[in-house]
Order: C-alpha cells, then structure tokens, then sequence
C-alpha cells in the first residue's frame, strides 16, 4: 500500500536497496522535464535515504525525528520542496512562528547544474532545485550554492546581484502561501493573515477558477482551502457576513471542501430555506462526476429539519439501503437530529445511544444526547455520569463541560449552570448549544430582560438561525412587550415558517390581541405542523390547550370541550385542562359535572385560587337554581316508578312469596330504561 496518491517514479536499477518513497512524491513546486529524465541517471544517496526517514517519520507521528533529520535535508539541498516539508512539520508540532519564517526566508531560484561525471567514491552532495539530492558527479566546493548572508536579529540580508535570484517560498508556491497563513492565524496576527491571504479570492476572475471547472489531479483545490481559510479569520475579525460569502465559495469552487460546509451548517449562517437552496445547486457534476450523487445526498442529510420532510426520509433511506450507511455516524446523526427536532426525545436517545457505541465521541450528536438526558428525567443520574466521564477524558473539549452545565441546569442550580455554559462560549465562541442554554439559565430563573440581552447576542452570532429571536419573543411575551414581541416573532418566521413551535407563539400573540379566530388557526396549522412531522402528542397538550380556550372564547363550547378531553387523554392530570372543562360545564349549566371537574383540578392544585372561586359560584349556583322543565318531569316519572314498586313488594309480602332488598326492589332496571337507585 502506497502512502502517496502519486505513482512513485522509476529509478535506475541497482544492486543496493531501493525504496519508492526514497524521493518525497508530493512537489509542491513545478519540475521540469529534464529533472524527470534525470531519475534514471543516478542512484540515491544520502539526501534520499534521509527523505524516506522524513516521511516515515511523518506517517508515524515522530514529529521531532522529521524536524531533526529535515532541518539537515533543508541544510544541504537549500530545496524550497524541503523547506515545505519542514515548514509542514514545525506546523504539526505547533511551532507555528519557526515554520512561517522558514516559509517567508528566501530561497535561491536559481541553482548550478549538475556535472556529468561519474560520481565519485567519496560521495560528495549537490542539491539540485527539485531537492533530489543525489550523489554529486563532481565533488563540488563546500559551498555549492550561494549562503545568504545572517544580518542582525537573524534576518536574511539579500546582496543587490543576488535579488533576482532568490525568492520567498509564499511567492512561489500557493501551497507555501496557504501554509503561512495559516500559521499567521493560529498565532492570531490576522492583519498579517489578511495580508497574505487577501481580502477576496485573487483567483475569482481568472480563467482556471470556477465551481464548473474540476481539479485536474481530482483532489481538493487549495484555492477553495484558501477560501474556507479566508472565512475562519473573517469569524475571528466578527465580519460575520464576509465569513458567510468566504465559505460558500469555498463549497462552491470545490464541494468536496467539508470544513466549509460544516461551518456553514453547525454554525448556522444560513437560513434553512437558504441552506436548502444552496446545498441543492452546487455543481457536483462538474467537480465529481463519479461521485456526484453521493456527495449531495450525504450533504442534504446534515441539513436543517423544520422542512422537506419527505425529501430528508428519502435521502436517509437511499443513503442506508444503496451505499450502505445504516450503521454510520453521520447517517444515524441524520435519524437522530429528525427526531430531536420532532420532539420525540426518548426515541432520540436510543439513536444517540448508538451512535455513541460506535464511537467514543461525536461531536455532533453529543449535544443532542445531552439534551434529551435533560428532557427525560429519568435519565438525569446518567447524565451526571457522563458528564464526569466526559471531563476525564476530554477536558479541552467544550462539550463536556457543556454537559456539565446542563446537568446543574437539570437540577435547578441556574448560576452554577451558567458559569460552565460561559466557560462552554470561551473555549468554542460557535458552539451555539452553550450560548441558547446560558440564555435559558435567566429565563427560567425569571430574569427576563437578562434573558432577553443573552438571546439578542446568541441571534447576532448566529444569523441563520431562528431560535434565538423565537426565545426573544416568548421571553418579551412575559414581560407583556406585546409590540417587541411580535417583532422578533415576525423577523424569527421569516426565517423559518415550519417550526410548530414559533406558530403556537405567533398564535398566543393573536390571542393577546384580542384576534381569537387568528389565533385558532394558527394554533390548528402548529398541531397540523406537528402531526406532519409525526412528533410527540404528549408535547403539544398546550397547545391543544391553547386551542380550546380559543373556542372557548368564540363561544364554540362543544369544539372546546373535545378539545380539552384531548388534553386529558394526553395528559390525565392536567390541571388547566380540568379547571377549564369544568368550566366549559358551568357554562353549559352543567353544574354537577362543573363541580366534579374543579374538584378534581383541586387535587392537583390544590391552591389555585381562580379554580376555587369557580366552585363556590358552581355550588351557590346549583343550590339556588331552579328546576327545569325536563328536569321536574324527570323527577316526577322517578317517584312514580318507586311508588309502583313499593306497592309490588308490598302485595308480594301478604301473599307470602319471596321477599326483595328493601332498599333496591330486584326488578329495577329489568327492561334497562329505569334508573337503580340503589
């Protein structure tokens, strides 16, 4: 197994050993015919050898070997493919300042030719501009290649004669410069970064630059690299928008670059109409014509979904049953986030669950794992669990104490929770879960207009998506901010129309207004949204309440009570639910079945002072009533049916037959039209 993606090259037989990575095959710099024809001319020497230590030495993680035995390489050869490697390896080992001044040093363009002597026995090294470094036909002097002289503070003084003759390794090589800004960006100098990179792509207006046009050798184009690089460093500069546009160019150019894709969608920049859009129309034919197909359906998977329902149950099940996926991270994460967005938590769990007896860790679902361990209280013991587990294993990952955090918020502890959520945002500034939950501590802790700056700053963050400004709302509808609520609601519906959630607010601000017939049927198109999308019934019972109390008001008694009966079949001991059919009853003169209902609200709240009120008017009001018509008739017919009855017992005692119960004659209710009095 090759560990290059290039076909090793042909070397000229010999009798010592020969190793096809002796010459690193990946030349960041173009090489010229001549130095191709040259490989079968000589055999390798001691550059090479070292070469093959470089690579190995990459492959296995020993960093410092690289370095070391590069560092010698660089020495001899004066290579700029050399001093790549290098500057390739300070990069992993996090010497980020060493490898951008070997990258940004000058190198000589132009050094001597080679004699065509037979080498000698002694084997002196001559390195040639393509870093082959093989043995020298001719022993050389010392110094082969002009040294640039060291000035003071250990910077390369170049000479006048020798300015058009040496170069940066950044002017040389785009992969050089991609190397040192990236460099430039991990030790925050992102004045410098811009500089090197660019404040926009220089390549968009040339001919060889497009999404239409593939990579010739069919790998990832660094010019979309560069793109995505562009994004990170306008994230770090909060130049949100100018981020978004660096990133979908970066998709654009090359959809094979899924570092843009993921910050587009984890970090919400877009809406889910745009996502959706855009996801869609991106040239996969052109940049993979092989692989078009799967590319997009493995995408369209990870996006949002408040929408396209149908279009996402299909991608999942072609992605299981044509390419083999069930058992996927990504795929089952796909399953996972369709039912959490479903509310149905408790299935959700069981996919997460898996996922993670895939893999130890995927920092996808992790969030989604948290949270359901929140909504399923029965699961709060092991969230504790995981959580300490969590921070013993990955203390630099945001997630676990992300998962702390919501472990104190599970408890009730609002300003522990809030401090491990802050720490959350200061390890990971777009990890959007911490920031909507540090919002969520003042909301339920009933500081309402903190809540309202924490979710304002969470929407400035993270643009495309529509919870923060949802959260806005409902917290402005505590307040009783009517105007500013509606507001937020209208801006957070623009952005997404599908959430059944935001419509069940849209509804409950129609009914603050006053405008009851709106309000039912926005609170019908919620549980019509719902049912869509299959979730749980249990989580829309205030809705269903909602919506009864909207009969109720628009005087549609019999619509509100089978509305609030289908609250009680979602949830027997729903308070609201039974204080408002009792009073539904009241309304209809039913007092008993008012009072039966109010009392029953009462044994579960037992001090809700509206309930009460609404019993004593039920009791005064059945006491003092009136008999009805119907009602003395049905009384009148009753004491008639007894008065017949004890005179049949009565006959039945002196004839001497078999006696019956006193108190309940045994033939009541024989012909089933009498009522047992019993």
């Amino acid at each position: 197994m090759r560990s290059s993606p290039r076909r090793p090259r042909r070397a000229k037989e010999s009798t010592g050993r020969q190793h096809p990575l002796a010459n690193d095959t990946t030349d960041v710099f173009q090489e010229s015919e001549d130095d191709v024809n040259d490989e079968d001319e000589y055999e390798w020497g001691m550059v090479d050898r070292m070469r093959l230590w470089r690579h190995d030495a990459l492959m296995q993680h020993l960093y410092e070997t690289a370095a070391f035995w590069g560092d010698k390489i660089v020495s001899w050869t004066n290579d700029p493919n050399d001093a790549f490697w290098l500057a390739q390896t300070y990069f992993m080992t996090h010497q980020y300042s060493r490898a951008e001044r070997l990258l940004t040093r000058p190198f000589s363009t132009s050094p001597p030719k080679r004699a065509s002597s037979p080498p000698p026995a002694n084997g002196h090294l001559f390195p040639d501009v393509k870093g082959k470094g093989r043995e020298q036909d001719v022993p050389p002097p010392l110094t082969s290649l002009p040294r640039l002289p060291m000035g003071p503070g250990a910077m390369i003084e170049v000479p006048e004669e020798e300015q058009d003759r040496v170069s940066r390794l950044v002017d040389m090589s785009v992969a050089c410069r991609y190397l040192a800004a990236q460099c430039q960006v991990r030790q925050g100098n992102w004045a410098e970064a811009t500089e090197m990179l660019g404040e926009a792509n220089p390549f968009r207006d040339s001919g060889r630059s497009g999404p239409a046009i593939p990579n010739v050798d069919g790998g990832i184009k660094v010019e979309a690299s560069m793109c995505h690089l562009r994004g990170i460093l306008m994230l770090k500069l909060n130049r949100g928008d100018q981020a978004k546009q660096c990133f979908m160019e970066a998709l654009a150019l090359d959809v094979k670059c899924y570092d843009a894709f993921d910050q587009l969608v984890t970090g919400e920049m877009m809406t889910p109409d745009e996502e959706w859009e855009f996801v869609q129309s991106l040239e996969y034919k052109q940049q993979t014509p092989q692989d078009a197909e799967f590319v997009q359906l493995i995408y369209t998977c990870r996006l949002r979904k408040y929408k396209h329902a149908t279009e996402h149950a299909l991608t999942r099940k072609r992605l299981v049953d044509e390419y083999g996926l069930g058992d996927n991270p990504d795929v089952l994460y796909s399953f996972a986030d369709a039912l959490y967005a479903n509310f149905r938590w408790a299935d959700c769990f069981v996919i997460t669950s898996r996922i993670l007896g895939l893999v130890s860790i995927h920092n996808s679902t992790m969030p989604l794992h948290i949270a359901c361990m929140y909504h399923l209280s029965h699961l709060h013991s092991k969230l504790f669990i995981l959580a300490h587990e969590m921070v013993d294993r990955e203390p630099e990952n945001p997630i676990s104490w992300y998962a702390v955090g919501v472990w104190y918020l599970s408890g009730g502890k609002w300003a522990q929770a809030r401090q491990y959520f802050s720490k959350t945002s200061l390890m990971d500034p777009r990890f959007g879960p911490a920031w909507i939950a540090f919002a969520h501590t003042f909301a339920l802790e009933g500081e309402h207009d903190h809540a309202v700056t924490a979710y304002s700053t969470c929407a400035r963050m993270f643009t495309g998506s529509h919870l923060p400004l949802m959260f806005v709302g409902m917290e402005n509808i505590m307040l009783s901010n009517h105007a500013l609520a509606d507001e937020a609601l209208n801006a957070s519906n623009t952005m997404c129309d599908g959430d059944p959630l935001l419509v069940n607010e849209m509804g409950v601000m129609a009914f603050n207004h006053g405008n009851f017939l709106g309000a039912m049927e926005l609170f019908r198109k919620a549980l019509d949204l719902a049912q869509v999308t299959q979730s749980s019934q249990k989580a829309w019972s205030t809705t269903y309440l909602n919506l009864g109390t909207c009969y109720r008001k628009l005087g549609r008694l019999d619509e509100a009570k089978e509305t609030y009966q289908r609250v009680l079949e979602l949830d027997s001991r729903h308070s609201v639910a039974l204080g408002f059919l009792g009073l539904v009853y009241h309304l209809l003169g039913q007092y008993d079945n008012a009072i039966v209902k109010y009392h029953e609200a009462l044994s579960i709240d037992p001090i809700n002072p509206h309930v009460l009120e609404l019993l004593n008017m039920a009791l005064e009001q059945n006491i003092t009533r009136a008999p009805s018509q119907v009602e003395t008739l049905e009384l009148n017919r009753t004491i008639q049916v007894l008065r017949d009855k004890y005179h049949r017992s009565k006959e039945a005692e002196h004839k001497g037959k078999d006696k019956g119960p006193r108190d309940v004659p045994s033939d009541v209710g024989a012909d089933g039209d009498e009522m047992n009095l019993g």
